[in-house]
C-alpha cells in the first residue's frame, strides 16, 4: 500500500510493507515480493506492536530477514515506531520499551495510529532522514545469453504420388488449423516456410495440386 505524506510544503511516498514471516528471504509467503519493495526505499520504519511480548525480538527477526535477503537492506537508515500507546498497559510499558529498544542507533518514537499521537513527529523525522539518505541504486544489469533454438530436421520422402513430410512441429501447426479456410492455409504456408518445410518440398519436386501428407493430415499443395 502506498500513501503520500505531507511534511510542511514537502511530500514523500510511504510504502506499507506487510510483516515478514520467518523464512521470507527464501520466498516463504510473499516474502520476495515484499522485500523487493523494501529495496526501493531510502528509510525503513519498524512499526512495532507495543502490546507484543517482545517487540525487540519482532524487530530482530525482520532485520534478520532483510540481511539474509540483501545485506544492503539491513544497512539502510531505520526508525522505530512503537504503536498502540493509546492503550493504558502499553503506555505504562514506555520506559521499559525505551530501555529495551534503545540499545541501537535507531531513534524510537512512541505513537498511536488510532489517535495519531506521535505520528507527525515520526513523519517529520522520516522526511529529515530520507532527505539525507542516498537513493537506492538500481541493480547491475546482467547480460543473458540464450542459445538459438535448434531447427528441426525436415525429411521429405515420396510414396507413389504422395509427398510424405516428417516434422513434428509442422504436424502440430496443421492439427490446430482449419485447412478449408483460405486464410488458415496462407498462415500455414508461412509457418511451414519458416520451418524449412516449403524448401524441402520444392527440392523434392512438389508441384501445385500434389498431395502432401503430414502424419495423418493430408493437404493438397498450392
Amino acid at each position: 500500500v502506498l500513501g503520500v505524506v505531507e511534511v510542511g510544503r514537502s511530500t514523500f511516498v510511504l510504502a506499507e510493507i506487510p510483516g515478514l514471516i520467518e523464512g521470507a528471504h527464501r520466498g516463504r509467503g510473499l516474502g520476495h515480493d515484499f522485500l523487493r519493495h523494501a529495496e526501493r526505499t531510502r528509510v525503513l520504519i519498524h512499526l512495532l506492536d507495543g502490546g507484543s511480548e517482545s517487540p525487540l525480538s519482532d524487530m530482530e527477526q525482520v532485520n534478520e530477514e532483510l540481511s539474509q535477503y540483501n545485506p544492503v537492506l539491513a544497512e539502510k537508515p531505520q526508525l522505530i515506531a512503537v504503536n498502540k500507546i493509546d492503550i493504558p498497559h502499553v503506555r505504562e510499558r514506555i520506559p521499559e520499551l525505551d530501555r529495551e529498544l534503545g540499545q541501537g542507533e535507531s531513534q524510537i518514537f512512541f505513537i498511536s495510529a488510532a489517535s495519531t499521537e506521535g505520528v507527525h513527529s515520526l513523519m517529520a523525522k522520516a522526511y529529515e532522514v530520507m532527505d539525507t539518505a542516498s537513493a537506492p541504486q538500481p541493480p547491475e544489469a546482467l547480460t543473458v545469453f540464450r542459445p538459438r533454438p535448434k531447427r528441426e530436421k525436415v525429411v521429405v520422402s515420396r510414396e507413389g504420388d504422395t509427398f510424405v513430410v516428417s516434422s513434428d512441429r509442422a504436424e502440430r501447426v496443421l492439427a490446430r488449423m482449419d485447412l478449408e479456410n483460405p486464410e488458415a492455409r496462407s498462415y500455414v504456408k508461412r509457418q511451414l516456410a519458416g520451418m524449412g518445410v516449403v524448401g524441402a518440398l520444392k527440392r523434392a519436386g512438389v508441384k501445385p495440386g500434389d498431395t502432401v501428407l503430414f502424419g495423418k493430415i493430408e493437404m493438397i499443395w498450392e
